[in-house]
């Protein structure tokens, strides 16, 4: 099994990020702006938060702790 050894501001972070890309997508879905207000808010959320999660989701699986190598 593998382990993780995460904190709870880079558990706050991680769902930042995917909350960031989850309104950029709802707004990109929602009609409750003018068309290309909500495109362009929508894209650039929903990027941000695509972008934003791949540094971090390679930080947090570089700390993954290796059992064979400990004690």
């Amino acid at each position: 099994m593998k382990t993780y050894n995460v904190t709870v501001p880079e558990i706050a972070i991680v769902a930042a990020t995917r909350g960031i890309g989850g309104v950029g997508a709802g707004l990109l879905l929602a009609g409750l702006l003018r068309p290309d207000t909500r495109r362009t808010l929508g894209w650039t959320l929903l990027a941000i938060g695509a972008l934003t999660t791949i540094p971090i989701a390679m930080a947090l699986f570089g700390k993954r702790e290796h059992p064979a190598l400990e004690g």
